[in-house]
């Protein structure tokens, strides 16, 4: 059976999911590498440097974004690493990564319904099929993005059990301080 790092008292559905974000996060990363290389994955109108640096800078802001996740089943999601300057060794507040998380989730629910109706509706150059030449390069596009739609529901899910986890913990830990 696959080993999956992961604090005692995480879910076993939990830690796949948080380890399943980043994997999901990468194709779409890939295409992007892949575009800014000039391979022919889809068609760029204005291939400029401009635009070949925030292509990169998305693909790395986004898996750092999704790397987060793990920090919700890692021990680095409930005590920060020595190694940070100032903030090493002290607890991560619940709520605070919580909310983070939950607001993280949010936001690429909201960006997932929009660009999903920007596709469907045809509205813009940016629509689904304006870039792609061809049926190979819109089924490469499509592979690639599409698991992007899973990353806000698992991000929410891992949010909520880790929200729960660490409410127990402290609930645990208080009655035990009385006794």
């Amino acid at each position: 059976m696959l080993k999956i790092n992961a604090l005692p008292g995480v879910p076993r559905w939990a830690s796949l999911a948080a380890h399943a974000v980043p994997l999901i996060v990468l194709p779409s990363g890939i295409w992007r590498i892949a575009l800014t290389l000039g391979l022919p994955v889809a068609r760029v109108d204005d291939p400029g440097l401009a635009q070949n640096v925030f292509q990169i800078v998305l693909t790395v802001v986004a898996e750092l974004l999704a790397f987060l996740t793990l920090g919700l089943v890692r021990p680095w999601g409930e005590v920060l690493p020595r190694r940070l300057p100032f903030l090493g060794g002290r607890p991560v507040p619940a709520r605070a990564a919580t909310a983070a998380a939950l607001g993280g989730a949010f936001g690429l629910f909201a960006l997932t319904g929009w660009y999903t109706y920007v596709a469907v509706a045809g509205i813009g150059a940016d629509a689904v099929g304006t870039h792609t030449e061809g049926p190979v390069q819109e089924a490469l596009f499509l592979a690639c993005y599409l698991p992007l739609a899973a990353w806000a529901p698992l991000l929410a899910a891992v949010a909520v059990a880790y929200r729960r986890r660490r409410a127990t913990a402290r609930s645990t830990a208080a009655t035990s301080s009385w006794v």
